[in-house]
């Protein structure tokens, strides 16, 4: 029997066990999704069942656009994610290739000080946080929610993307300063597009938090034309009604920008998860 014959079963079992968790992942964003084209009695009568002619109503959805503004809710959430995401990635990779390039008094008390906010969330800090964006007039813009998010971000950034810079070839780097580039090009040039797999990781771990967070929205920015997507759903939770229909609806969409960027990502991200794994 050859080897490639040998190794047919276990690579069918592998894609099996990876189909399953799939699905099992999945399960709950479908259903969500199924749901939000039901009527009320299809979502309690048959939750598990995808629509029927009978059941099927797009009610949640005409909602949804029809009561608040929850496009301009989108479009705040797209704004404050991107710019937080985009800030996280310049800033965190900048200060990790720093500290994984340049040795100095301090180096490994820096990398530590920068990784406490791993530990400890920043919600803890939420007096301090509204206090400093009163006194900076900031409170109902969307700047005070990119600052939080930006350094919300910065210490995962910088913990994952340093050990990613210390693999990067020194032979490299040392052959681009002797043919003359600067620091920021053999930054730019050189080292960003060999950690691409992590940045992407980084990325999508960054994006979700923020995306679907309620918390500092909910405290910084609760103004009509501040609300973001998940702050904008609230609307349609009542502390004696609630509209279903419209919550799975503005879940339905909320979802799409998370799926979308995994497409986008989903090989780099792999590739940075599993990067060191196998040789």
């Amino acid at each position: 029997m050859s080897l490639a014959t040998r190794s047919l079963p276990r690579t069918i079992g592998a894609h099996a066990v990876l189909l399953t968790y799939t699905a099992i992942a999945l399960f709950p964003v479908i259903l969500v999704i199924m749901n939000s084209f039901k009527s009320r009695a299809g979502i309690f009568g048959a939750p598990l069942t995808p629509p029927t002619p009978k059941t099927f109503d797009l009610i949640g959805y005409t909602t949804v656009i029809g009561q608040g503004d929850f496009l301009h809710y989108f479009q705040n959430s797209l704004v404050v994610t991107v710019a937080s995401l985009f800030f996280v990635l310049l800033f965190g990779a900048m200060a990790a290739f720093a500290l994984s390039e340049y040795r100095f008094r301090g180096n490994t008390m820096m990398g530590l000080y920068l990784a406490l906010g791993i530990m400890i969330p920043i919600r803890l800090g939420t007096v301090a946080i509204l206090q400093l964006m009163v006194a900076s007039g900031l409170v109902n813009t969307l700047t005070a929610l990119i600052l939080v998010y930006t350094a919300q971000g910065l210490p995962l950034a910088i913990f994952i993307l340093s050990e990613f810079m210390k693999q990067v070839s020194d032979d490299l780097k040392n052959a681009g300063r002797i043919d003359g580039l600067s620091e920021y090009t053999i930054f730019f040039r050189l080292v960003l597009p060999l950690v691409r797999p992590s940045m992407a990781t980084v990325a999508v771990f960054t994006m979700i938090p923020i995306w679907n967070d309620l918390w500092f929205p909910l405290i910084l920015a609760p103004s009509e034309e501040t609300k973001t997507v998940t702050l904008g759903a609230q609307l349609f939770l009542g502390q004696f009604v609630t509209n279903w229909n419209a919550i799975l609806a503005a879940l339905s969409l909320a979802i799409l920008p998370v799926l979308i960027l995994y497409v986008i990502f989903s090989r780099q991200l792999i590739r940075g998860i599993t990067s060191g794994a196998v040789k």
